[in-house]
């Protein structure tokens, strides 16, 4: 691949050219036009199953891993032009609309550095980043760039959170909210079988910041605040396990974090030792109480007496419908994440969450974070 590097250099310049002289970008309905940042994790696929379904135009793929990038570059038909040694190198060559980050959560902070100061905004893939530290430099650069900065989750997408969220905080149904209940596992990253590039980061402490605490523990802590309108929990108390370290022995992977409110509790199970994959919130009111058990399906009990009633949702409408969508609603100014689930807001505090359980886990102590004002 590096024999071509300078005709894949010019190839992609003049591809960029050419757009800009048809006036493709930015246009309404034109694909999103999205540099990619690493291709370790899985969740990469979702990209580029799009970009063959011609839903977002890949301009170039920053990933060192020559072995990796050959294997996925043959598997979804794309041309070896787009893979360049360096994000810095895609992102001079190609001008993205916007760029995802695929890679380690330790290498998020080294993207929006490299994305920021040019103006492109960046989607990472959950949680935000490795540390409140390098959150807060992130969104630093972000804000002193004006470039959206924007977190994506699985569970974002669920018609079923979504419902629940408008019956619980938009309408009140469920009365004052008292205790929110996150499942959020499975069987763990090697019993599913994914991708040695992504099992070495995922089960590294210094590049993923824990095990399932981590991976799994950022679900909650994204839809507690989401429910809780972006308040930070007073306290958060969390205990950690290891139960398979002949498999996994750098990090945790059976984690539980309790987050309390003034009036409310959140209890997040987050775990790679689950039978099966399951991400189901459970939310109780003093009025009722609702389960989402999946992406589609939803229960709702507004009394004792009442029997529960299951609800089947269809899927969400675009641009609310999945990541790339929301994304380019977002970049063309069509939407305002500000607020949401995948929004620079929500994803601090979330960053906050985890920094917390792990000293907790680590002290056997309950950690208090500051409130606004304090």
């Amino acid at each position: 691949m590096a024999s071509i590097r300078c005709i894949g250099l010019l190839f992609v310049a003049v591809m960029v050219v050419a757009a800009l002289a048809r006036g493709d970008e930015g246009a309404p309905d034109a694909p999103l036009r999205l540099g990619l940042a690493g291709l370790t994790h899985a969740h990469v696929h979702g990209a580029l199953d799009q970009a063959r379904a011609g839903r977002i135009e890949i301009t170039g793929v920053a990933e060192p891993n020559q072995e990796l990038a050959q294997r996925l570059f043959e598997q979804y038909g794309l041309d070896d032009a787009l893979l360049f040694p360096s994000l810095d190198a895609m992102l001079d060559a190609t001008q993205p609309e916007a760029v995802a980050a695929y890679n380690s959560i330790d290498q998020h902070l080294a993207v929006v550095e490299a994305c920021a100061p040019r103006g492109i905004p960046v989607m990472v893939e959950k949680p935000l980043a490795i540390s409140g530290a390098d959150a807060r430099r992130m969104a630093e650069l972000a804000r002193r760039h004006k470039i959206l900065l924007l977190t994506n989750y699985e569970t974002t997408w669920y018609a079923s959170n979504q419902a629940l969220y408008d019956l619980a905080v938009v309408r009140g149904e469920l009365g004052p909210l008292r205790k929110i209940v996150m499942h959020a596992g499975h069987p763990g990253p090697i019993e599913i079988g994914c991708n040695e590039e992504f099992v070495e980061w995922l089960t590294d402490p210094a590049r993923n910041g824990g095990g399932a605490v981590v991976d799994f523990g950022c679900y909650g802590a994204n839809l507690a605040t989401w429910l809780m309108r972006g308040e930070r929990p007073r306290t958060v108390t969390a205990v950690l396990q290891q139960i398979k370290p002949d498999r996994y022995p750098h990090v945790d992977d059976e984690a539980t974090i309790v987050l309390t409110y003034p009036a409310a509790q959140a209890i997040l199970q987050a775990s790679w030792n689950w039978p099966a994959n399951r991400k189901d919130l459970h939310v109780y009111g003093a009025a009722g109480l609702a389960q989402a058990h999946d992406g589609a399906h939803l229960t709702v009990r507004r009394r004792e007496s009442e029997a529960p009633q299951l609800q089947t949702l269809p899927p969400r409408q675009p641009p609310e419908d999945g990541p790339f969508a929301y994304l380019r609603a977002a970049v063309r100014g069509e939407i305002d994440p500000a607020g949401s689930l995948s929004s620079l807001e929500n994803n601090l505090v979330v960053v906050e969450i985890l920094d917390a359980a792990r000293e907790s886990a680590a002290t056997g102590a309950t950690i208090s974070l500051p409130q606004r004002g304090e």
